[in-house]
């Protein structure tokens, strides 16, 4: 069931926001964008991020705890354009904002469809619903590095002058983007590492029940190993 105009508007409010920065990078392209433009852009995206947050708080707290694929989507999408924002405070990412941006915008209409809902009831314990927004945070975050590593390979090959289907923006250094991809991911270990620890050791104030080792702790153990084993490759 979709949402009546009146409350689709603010859905509509973000998508278009999105879309109009996206398209005003891209049609830049060619060009380098002067301040004025660039403090345009990046308040137009600030005030999106608000609405989009604003939203998120309504379709995923209101009733519960709403879990459904398109909030997840969504809050996903979100994470990944404030991450690109801040980020882009110190260091020019616009170009990377012009690839994050247009499917965001499609991400951050989904929740009006209503379809995929999957409430937590709201008397589930605090460290429940704690452990669970925790884990939910270290996977986006991953979900973010594995975005931005794709948004890396596409850089490099930018860079070595090999021919693209259609122009694209010019690519912040690699090693700009690196630092950013390294810091996401440390902090996404820090975050997988304080759910599985929680899990372990408080598992039945938690969840009611002893820990059980079952395939979701085989795929979160297997998870905190693989970028367990990046972050110690990087800094050693």
């Amino acid at each position: 069931m979709i949402y009546s105009a009146q409350k689709l508007m603010p859905y509509l409010v973000v998508f278009f926001i999105y879309l109009a920065v996206a398209a005003d990078f891209w049609r830049e392209a060619k060009s380098v964008e002067n301040a004025q433009s660039l403090k345009l852009h990046s308040a137009m995206i600030a005030l999106g991020l608000v609405i989009h947050a604003w939203l998120l708080y309504q379709v995923i707290f209101e009733n519960g705890f709403n879990l459904g694929f398109f909030n997840m989507l969504s809050a996903i999408s979100w994470l990944t354009v404030l991450i690109y924002w801040v980020a882009d405070l110190k260091h020019q990412l616009t170009s990377l904002q012009a690839f994050v941006l247009p499917p965001s915008a499609i991400f951050a209409l989904l929740p009006a469809s209503n379809a995929t809902n999957h409430f937590m009831p709201a008397a589930e314990s605090p460290l429940f619903l704690a452990h669970i927004a925790i884990a939910l945070l270290a996977y986006s975050l991953f979900t973010f590095a594995t975005f931005h590593a794709l948004l890396m390979t596409i850089a490099e090959r930018s860079l070595h002058n090999k021919p693209t289907i259609i122009k694209l923006p010019s690519f912040p250094p690699l090693m700009v983007m690196e630092n950013l991809l390294f810091k996401i991911i440390g902090l996404g270990f820090i975050l997988l590492t304080i759910t599985l620890i929680s899990g372990m050791l408080f598992s039945e104030q938690i969840f009611g029940k002893p820990m059980q080792f079952n395939h979701k702790t085989v795929f979160s153990i297997a998870s905190w190993i693989i970028y367990g084993g990046l972050l110690f490759g990087r800094y050693q």
